[in-house]
């Protein structure tokens, strides 16, 4: 092992991790026997297959035949040879290209799980202790195709899109829309002259294609995280959460931030995330945490309300709107919550006109809005957004 680099290079790569209490698979299952082989062994050489970006398994197992010192690091089990000039058999320790796919296709995601918490505990050890690292976070999700023909779209395939019938090559994935913002533009209207050939560089089809749906349909699942970055060092994932992907983007948070908490023993107080986070309870969780989300606003410009020092709405004449009555919202939402019925204020004294003279003023009642009662419905439409803390956070 002193003699071969490859070994030494993952030996202080991987051998930090805590596995010693890797997750290994139960012992009293009937089959394959009561001594099933370490998994431990397999996810290490999946790191290393990761590492080297070996694209296949095949290439994986002769990368590692060919480096003994390193299948003696990873753990495998190994055969005594004495013909052997390592004093094992390498080929017969290292298992077949099928064993090492059918293993990870197989491999519980608590194992993963744990290798992702046990680098984000190595990490912290490593660090100086007056650097405070993972109170910035960032949280997306991006979408996995999953390999089927359906999402082959030179398949011709009546039932394509049909939710009820799961592809069979990978049962698990889900219909899901990846959706787009952009839309045409305007000047690809019906009566706009059409653009003469370009004599140099060409323009992007996204760009002069008009858009027929704001989205587009794939089979597939959603892989979201959170990431923190060090300065100067490096960019390190805190958590990770695969779903199908008929879930919505706003599904993802609470579970991360559960995790992340978890990992780091502590919330972040600050996170950036795109705007189909634009919802009241991850305003809320950041302003608990003492700092606040760096979100941009996602709801139309007249829907964005100015509250009392009291923490009241205002209502169009910049009246505070008093609080009639609040129920609890369980349905259609991801996360219950209360939300208040506020009324209009000329209404409620009765004897005061509205100042503005608003059309709803002559209706029972007036002005009526619902918002949830969480302080994290004030942070949303009070943030500023143009501000250089939010610019600077959310870049």
């Amino acid at each position: 092992m002193q003699e071969c680099p490859v070994a030494r290079k993952y030996l202080a790569l991987l051998g930090d991790l805590n596995w010693t209490h890797f997750p290994e698979r139960p012992t009293q299952r009937p089959w394959p026997g009561p001594t099933p082989a370490p998994r431990a062994p397999f996810a290490a050489a999946f790191l290393v297959k990761l590492e080297e970006q070996i694209p296949t398994f095949g290439k994986l197992r002769s990368f590692l035949v060919n480096h003994p010192a390193l299948v003696w690091v990873l753990g495998f089990p190994l055969t005594p040879a004495n013909r052997s000039p390592w004093g094992f058999d390498v080929a017969r320790a290292v298992p077949s290209r099928k064993q090492l796919c059918r293993v990870l296709r197989d491999l519980d995601n608590a194992a993963l799980q744990f290798l992702l918490t046990a680098s984000v505990t190595c990490i912290a050890t490593v660090l100086p202790p007056d650097l405070t690292w993972g109170d910035t976070i960032a949280l997306d999700t991006q979408h996995i195709l999953a390999w089927v023909k359906e999402n082959n779209p030179k398949t011709f395939i009546a039932d394509r899109f049909d939710k009820q019938r799961p592809p069979k090559g990978d049962p698990d994935c889900r219909l899901g829309r990846k959706r787009r913002e952009n839309c045409a533009p305007a000047a690809l209207a019906d009566d706009a002259p059409v653009s003469p050939t370009p004599h140099s560089q060409g323009t992007p089809a996204s760009h002069t294609l008009p858009k027929l749906h704001k989205g587009e349909f794939y089979w597939g699942y959603a892989s979201g995280i959170v990431v923190t970055k060090l300065d100067s060092l490096a960019e390190v994932v805190l958590a990770e959460l695969t779903q199908p992907f008929d879930q919505s983007d706003q599904s993802f948070f609470l579970p991360l931030m559960q995790r992340t908490q978890a990992n780091l023993g502590r919330r972040p107080r600050f996170g950036a995330l795109d705007k189909a986070n634009d919802a009241f309870y991850v305003y809320e969780y950041f302003h608990r945490a003492g700092g606040f989300a760096a979100v941009p606003w996602a709801d139309r410009a007249t829907h964005l309300k100015s509250f009392s020092p009291e923490g009241l709405p205002l209502c169009h004449a910049g009246l505070p709107m008093p609080l009639k009555s609040t129920f609890w919202q369980q349905y259609h939402c991801l996360v219950p919550h209360e939300v208040g019925r506020y009324t209009c204020p000329a209404a409620h004294n009765g004897a005061v006109a509205c100042p503005i003279h608003h059309p709803n003023a002559a209706k029972p009642g007036g002005c009526i809005t619902s918002l949830p009662t969480s302080p994290g419905t004030r942070v949303r439409h009070e943030l500023d957004r143009k501000s250089e803390a939010f610019t600077r956070l959310y870049n």
